[in-house]
């Protein structure tokens, strides 16, 4: 039977096993097919791995949800260290795992991260509603943990993983340790509740013989690539070119970044991580305001520098969070901040909207010393960006679409992004940038070439589209592409204008619809084109397309998925709560991906 004909009924595998390995084998010839198959079969021979043992009925699961990578990469974490304690573990992707075999575990890790207003990832839904049924079984006889990741610059702060704490416990599980919440630096906490959590569940849990792996273990396609966030590599800038027009509100730049060097590989849909370095001036200018001495020495992860090398290449310095504005308005006891700070909600806005020096400038500078300065600062956390480029065309490179963060403070001094003022504007052709690839398995192309997409990408929400094109292209896959883009004005705000209108000319591109919001005096947006074209959308669906959404999480991806849910309603006469059902098992089937931030 051929590959693509093969379904979950016929096969052990779960759907997004066989979706990853329809897509591993796609575009083999017929004796690279037979090597691999060759190569499987001996590898169903070897012994079972550690990671895939259980100990006298006794194991660790660690299960992870994550959206961008972030907890995918402290649960391997968390199995590396569980190895190195000889602890009998799995690691599985939420994605991945049978809910109903949770009444089966004995120890249980959670590592979840939060969306947008205290969301579930995509790929945790499925466990995070199940636990909060009358299906989800008692789990008496469970211990468990949970890590959550999240960022306090946001209301509902790790809300998945206090939901996953507070579900456990009330289905009658026992918390070994107690629930981390960590923030965007969660790289300076996660590493000693790892070693407490390990800790408690070496002295309890059963040592001794091995059994098979248990049947929700997964099958997990793991990078091969040699760096990473820990380690990133040198890479070099090729390009930044402005794709906006000279009276655009906005300053949009296509990146080239050379990876010549690095093998580092990536599948269209990734993300590229970026480390960057905060703006020499805007250091010098900080250090000013708050009278210190730029040359202090300082220690930071056991290395000495100066105050003013540590500010530039460590601390976050351009987004500011609640902690660090309620923090130096105690430091500094600054009555009008101290007020704003007994408002969560005027905290968080103020807190969105202002930078680290505009703290400082509202409360100056009285009882701040070096030390207690930096420790109210969170650590640098690389950008991750959605790759424009399929590796299939351009090889040694990847190409990222940036929008610069510009603005004015009520005073009138210019304010610019960290990452995006570092990669737009600061770094110099050919000078060095460090990356990594995070893979992105909630984001990929059908299996099946033959398979119709649409996609939704207005502003920078465009880039991951991109690449797919070029990947459809450079493998001759035959399924319709349909593209709804927007943003403010077609003159100034097209991007890729010229590569669009080639790939609709070509016949690529099945289908182009555009929304500038500005253009005329009613604003039109990307979900407005989606309903206009509604019997198209449900037509396209009912073929089995494939549904991307990327860019804005807060309003766009919203608007998208209601507008979405009320085409479905309409054009297949459901209800609403029907066809919010059947948009959940788009999702589930993996028809329905969203990369959105």
């Amino acid at each position: 039977m051929a590959l693509t004909n093969l379904s979950a009924l016929t096969s052990p595998l779960s759907e997004l096993q066989l979706s990853q390995l329809q897509q591993a084998m796609a575009g083999l010839d017929p004796m690279q097919t037979a090597w691999v198959s060759g190569y499987l079969a001996g590898a169903s021979q070897a012994p079972i791995s550690a990671q895939a043992t259980v100990s006298s009925g006794q194991s660790l699961t660690i299960l992870y949800g994550t959206q961008t990578g972030n907890s995918k990469g402290v649960a391997e974490q968390l199995g590396a260290a569980a190895d190195a304690k000889g602890i009998a573990h799995r690691v599985v992707s939420m994605a991945d795992y049978k809910v109903k075999s949770i009444k089966d575990e004995s120890y249980l890790i959670v590592v979840a991260s939060t969306n947008g207003e205290g969301e579930a990832p995509d790929d945790a839904i499925d466990l995070h509603e199940f636990l909060a049924t009358k299906k989800a079984p008692k789990l008496d006889s469970l211990k468990f943990a949970v890590l959550g990741l999240g960022d306090s610059s946001y209301e509902f702060f790790c809300q998945t993983g206090k939901d996953f704490d507070q579900r456990l416990s009330a289905l009658g599980a026992s918390a070994f340790v107690e629930r981390l919440d960590a923030d965007v630096d969660y790289d300076q906490v996660t590493g000693a509740w790892i070693e407490s959590a390990l800790s408690e569940v070496d002295k309890t849990i059963e040592k001794g013989g091995v059994a098979s792996a248990p049947a929700a273990q997964t099958l997990q396609a793991t990078s091969a690539n040699k760096y990473d966030k820990q380690n990133p590599f040198a890479a070099s800038l090729l390009v930044s070119q402005k794709i906006t027009g000279e009276q655009s509100a906005k300053d949009v730049r296509h990146i080239e970044i050379d990876l010549e060097g690095s093998d580092l590989t990536y599948t269209a849909g990734d993300a590229l991580g970026v480390w960057f370095k905060n703006d020499d001036a805007l250091v010098a200018q900080l250090i000013a305001k708050l009278n210190l001495d730029a040359s202090t020495e300082v220690t930071v992860d056991d290395k000495t520098v100066s105050l003013s090398d540590a500010l530039i290449e460590y601390y976050e310095l351009t987004g500011t969070h609640p902690a660090f504005v309620e923090g130096y308005a105690t430091l500094t006891n600054n009555t009008q901040l101290l007020a704003l700070a007994e408002d969560k909600n005027a905290l968080r806005d103020f807190a969105n909207n202002h930078q680290i020096i505009d703290v400082i400038s509202e409360a100056g500078n009285d009882a701040v010393t070096v030390e207690n300065f930096l420790a109210l600062l969170r650590r640098i956390s690389p950008r991750l960006y959605s790759i424009a480029s399929s590796q299939t065309e351009v090889e040694e490179e990847v190409h990222l679409t940036i929008g610069s963060v510009l603005f004015e403070t009520e005073s009138g001094e210019k304010r610019s992004g960290g990452a995006s003022g570092f990669l737009n504007h600061r770094l110099a052709e050919g000078a060095e940038v460090n990356v990594f690839i995070e893979d992105n398995h909630n984001f990929r192309l059908p299996a099946n070439p033959e398979t119709p997409i649409i996609m939704i990408g207005p502003g920078t929400g465009i880039a991951p589209f991109r690449s797919f094109m070029q990947e459809r292209e450079a493998t001759d896959a035959t399924g319709k592409n349909w593209l709804l883009f927007g943003d403010q004005t077609f003159n100034e705000d097209f991007l890729y204008q010229v590569e669009w209108q080639t790939h609709l000319k070509s016949g690529l591109l099945t289908k182009l619809d555009l929304a500038f919001s500005r253009d005329q005096a009613q604003k039109i947006y990307v979900q407005d084109r989606l309903k206009e074209n509604a019997v198209d959308v449900y037509q396209w669906l009912q073929d089995g397309a494939h549904f991307y959404v990327c860019g804005d999480a807060n309003r766009m991806a919203k608007d998208v998925h209601t507008a979405l849910i009320e085409i479905i309603s309409e054009q297949g006469n459901k209800s609403l709560d029907d066809a919010e059902q059947e948009l959940n098992e788009l999702r589930k089937a993996k028809r329905y991906q969203r990369d959105v931030y």
